[in-house]
């Protein structure tokens, strides 16, 4: 069992396959021309199958794939199916654009839901942020997903004066598909451009809603992240991850390994622990991820609290999203 020093158990463990990405949102890769990490220097797809199944003996019974983009890698379907065989919920986080050239590795390895980030619904503002024009093979992939019974969770985040006015749009998408809108407030990363003038709060995005739909709160899970809600009479939900107004750190059973196999402790640690070097040179992995969990903080990766409106995002030491894992 994974502990760390306030007692909170730790067994979701969440693995960047890449930093590689086939689109250039500009809230998680600083630039155009972002230099990706060489192959050598990312964990290979055995390494990723004995870190996991490390973690899995300690305890962990979920993980989830993320990236970048983790279907941009050569060998996805590989580790894909190879972890699906360890005895955990196995969930993948995507941009959506390759889902329909991996849909039968999906089945096989019966990954029952995947999160889409996708925020905005409109086919222009969508080739503005993500500054690529696929769209509409995202949605069809989307539908792709919902014809074989796969849940999708879809995560907006959100955007003054990018995608505000959209939430109602999000909303009513729930009336007829059986999706989960996530709702995510905006925060900060290196070169991702944040202030706090652009967040939209939990409070803000509820007020929205309230002006044409009646919804009801839904009990939660023990380790969610997310608030949940769901409208009268509609097939899907929505849900809100209220990191900078409401964090939900005193529950965290989260663990995060980034591509180049560093393990953080928190989405905002400044500190790593490197795990594959020590694994390549043959020496002990396990005491190196309990000492990492060991030092976490209480919330945030201790560099901010209170008011997000007075937060100096020069002051936060942290990679970029994309070197992290969505």
């Amino acid at each position: 069992m994974i502990k760390d020093s306030f007692n909170r158990v730790h067994n979701y463990l969440r693995i960047s396959l890449t930093d590689n990405c086939n689109l250039r949102c500009f809230y998680c890769m600083p630039d155009e021309n972002y230099e990706f990490t060489q192959a050598s220097k990312l964990m290979q797809a055995g390494e990723i199958e004995k870190l996991a199944t490390l973690f899995v003996s300690e305890g962990v019974n979920k993980i989830r794939l993320t990236g970048g983009e983790p279907l941009v890698r050569k060998d996805a379907a590989q580790i894909i199916l190879s972890l699906s065989r360890l005895p955990v919920e196995l969930s993948l986080t995507t941009n959506g654009v390759r889902l329909h050239d991996f849909i039968d590795v999906l089945l096989e390895s019966k990954i029952k839901s995947i999160n889409i980030s996708l925020d905005t619904l409109d086919a222009d503002k969508f080739k503005i942020v993500t500054r690529r024009d696929l769209f509409q093979q995202v949605r069809a992939n989307i539908d792709l997903l919902l014809k074989h019974d796969i849940k999708v969770k879809i995560n907006v985040v959100m955007m003054k004066e990018f995608n505000d006015t959209e939430i109602l749009d999000f909303i009513a998408w729930t009336k007829d598909e059986p999706v989960e809108i996530r709702f995510i407030e905006f925060m900060p990363f290196e070169g991702n451009r944040w202030t706090g003038n652009k967040v939209i709060s939990l409070e803000e995005i509820l007020v929205e809603i309230t002006k044409k739909y009646t919804f009801t709160a839904l009990e939660g899970g023990q380790n969610d992240t997310a608030k949940h809600y769901q409208i009268t009479g509609h097939a899907g939900t929505f849900a809100i991850i209220s990191t900078m107004t409401a964090p939900f750190c005193g529950t965290c059973n989260r663990m995060r390994l980034t591509a180049d196999g560093k393990l953080k402790n928190c989405l905002f640690s400044v500190s790593e622990t490197d795990l594959l070097g020590p694994l390549r040179r043959g020496e002990p992995v396990l005491p190196l991820i309990h000492e990492c969990i060991a030092h976490k903080a209480a919330a945030l990766g201790g560099q901010f609290s209170g008011l997000f409106e007075n937060i100096i995002p020069d002051t936060i030491h942290n990679r970029s999203m994309i070197t992290i894992g969505g």
